[in-house]
């Protein structure tokens, strides 16, 4: 996660040096085998390591460029006039029919999905068959592909898996079923999940529209297993991703840094983290308040996780916080942890055990787009979070989330946003994993596919996955009484340094105090603090 091992390398104090994200090989024995080292061909890569693989090419730039963010009139699809498009698309729609009803493309390829993940939803998927935005361009692209087609005249033209994934989900819009369900089968007839980016995401994608078709996202992520606790293949995945792209965990490293900055004059520090994770992230920041030139601080952490999930024999709370306290113990930093066997929705400032004299920091990191808000219930559990916090009168709050709207965008807009999102995560994959990886695959199939098929296959309170744009963060916060409080200059420095060990494609910049993270130039994850 936002972990950097470096043997060699002297520790010294905050502000001084680089080596404030340096991390000694005794943290690495906390965690066991599972996610401490994975292959990238021949040689091993250290999973908290700086260094990049031998075996991929990193090209190096001197500056970064700068690249457009997602404005909040971006994410807004209502401006769009769907009355004439809509009939322009069913009159393209019907020619087309009646240009390919003589044809049949089958491609042999190979199968899209393998049967260990595919298990669990196939009774779904074959059983039965036939019978708000920043993607206004590609909405358009759908009618395009359309047009493209009637040019045409005595055979169906071989569309890509882009262009037919984008047909599929527009039929479906349309409800059209038994046209989705040809299309359906000729992608997974088309598509490999060993493949090419393009065609890896495509052959996730699609099984979340068959998915969607079976059963409109009743009982979809109970199906693919979401809900259960993680396995350690899942938990290493998790690891290997935050790892193998550096947007995640840059994300961790710039809360880590705003913490830290918050922090640096405080004798008693209590951290709360309503998702800490595998808690990684708090590696690297114990070692950080170790190296302080005065005494190191009291760190209290409290994490919060649901009944069934605090004592898991895997990656449970209890055991995290074992572990943290062991790695703190090394470290000389005066260390508690505590867990809180609850929902977030049912958490209560009393359940907390905030002390005076403390200085409370609370953590969201890729953990507030869980919560549903008003377009779910009337309840609204988002919101009401973030104003209970607000009332904690915390020091600092961190947010970290990706970038990306698939809470209120309805079904159509909602899927072209998530294809040109996972299309860029899947690029930037392919820079730095070769395609035949199993710790690729595992990644993909572990960490992405199951966020892509409820993202994609489902509706009300069975869509989880549930991210907003930038803006709208930054509005929800704004709305609960926070005020936005900028990065340090060294955090920002920090990184940027770091990120010259990746592919000059993956972007920073600084935007109104928060980092923005991206692939060329799609923004994947912004980190921001708040007071």
């Amino acid at each position: 996660m936002s972990l950097v091992t470096s043997a060699d390398s002297s520790t010294t104090s905050y502000g001084e040096s680089s080596n404030f994200y340096t991390l000694s090989n005794s943290s690495e024995e906390l965690y066991g085998s599972n996610l401490q080292r994975f292959k990238i061909g021949p040689e091993s890569y250290d999973m908290y390591g700086e260094q990049p693989t031998p075996q991929v090419e990193f090209l190096h730039q001197s500056s970064l460029h700068q690249f457009q963010s997602v404005s909040d009139s971006q994410n807004s699809v209502q401006s769009m006039d769907y009355d004439e498009d809509d009939i322009r698309l069913k009159l393209l729609e019907l020619e087309r029919e009646l240009l390919s009803e003589s044809e049949d493309i089958l491609l042999d390829s190979d199968q899209c999905i393998d049967e260990e993940w595919f298990e669990p939803m196939k009774d779904l998927l074959l059983s039965n068959s036939p019978k708000e935005s920043s993607s206004d361009s590609n909405l358009s692209s759908i009618e395009s592909s359309n047009n493209n087609n009637r040019e045409t005249t005595n055979v169906s033209p071989l569309r890509t898996p882009k262009q037919l994934l984008f047909d599929c989900a527009f039929a479906i819009s349309e409800n059209n079923v038994e046209e989705a369900t040809n299309m359906i089968k000729e992608l997974r007839q088309m598509v490999s999940i060993q493949g090419d980016p393009p065609h890896r995401i495509a052959a996730y994608m699609v099984e979340g529209l068959a998915a969607r078709i079976a059963s409109s996202g009743r009982g979809i992520y109970k199906a693919l297993k979401c809900k259960e606790p993680p396995t350690s293949d899942r938990l290493s995945a998790m690891q290997i991703l935050f790892e193998v792209c550096p947007c995640f965990k840059f994300g961790f490293m710039a809360a880590n840094g705003a913490i830290a900055e918050a922090c640096k004059d405080e004798e008693r520090v209590h951290i709360i983290d309503f998702d800490i994770n595998q808690g990684s992230q708090y590696i690297a920041l114990i070692q950080a308040l170790s190296t302080r030139p005065s005494r190191p601080p009291r760190l209290r952490i409290t994490g919060v996780d649901d009944p069934e999930s605090v004592q898991r024999s895997v990656g449970g709370l209890k055991i995290i916080g074992q572990r943290l306290e062991k790695l703190a113990e090394g470290f000389r930093v005066p260390f508690e942890f505590r867990a809180i066997a609850s929902k977030t929705c049912d958490v209560t400032p009393e359940m907390l055990d905030c002390h005076a004299g403390e200085a409370l920091v609370v953590n969201f990191a890729f953990q507030l787009h869980h919560m549903p808000d008003e377009s779910v219930s009337t309840v609204n559990q988002r919101d009401r979070l973030l104003r209970m916090v607000k009332g904690l009168e915390p020091k600092l709050v961190t947010v970290v989330e990706q970038d990306v709207n698939t809470n209120t965008a309805p079904f159509l807009p909602r899927f072209v946003e998530v294809y040109n999102y996972y299309s860029a995560v899947f690029e930037s994959l392919d820079a730095t994993l070769p395609r035949e990886s199993a710790d690729r695959m595992n990644v993909e199939r572990q960490c992405l596919a199951r966020d892509i098929v409820n993202i994609v296959a489902c509706e009300g309170e069975d869509r989880i996955e549930r991210y907003e744009a930038a803006g709208k963060w930054r509005a929800r916060m704004t709305m609960a009484g926070f005020t936005s409080c900028a990065l340090s200059s060294y955090v920002n420095g920090a990184i940027r340094r770091l990120l010259k060990s990746y592919c000059d494609r993956y972007k920073v910049k600084e935007e109104g105090g928060a980092l923005y993270f991206g692939w060329e130039d799609k923004i994947l994850v912004v980190a921001s603090a708040w007071r």
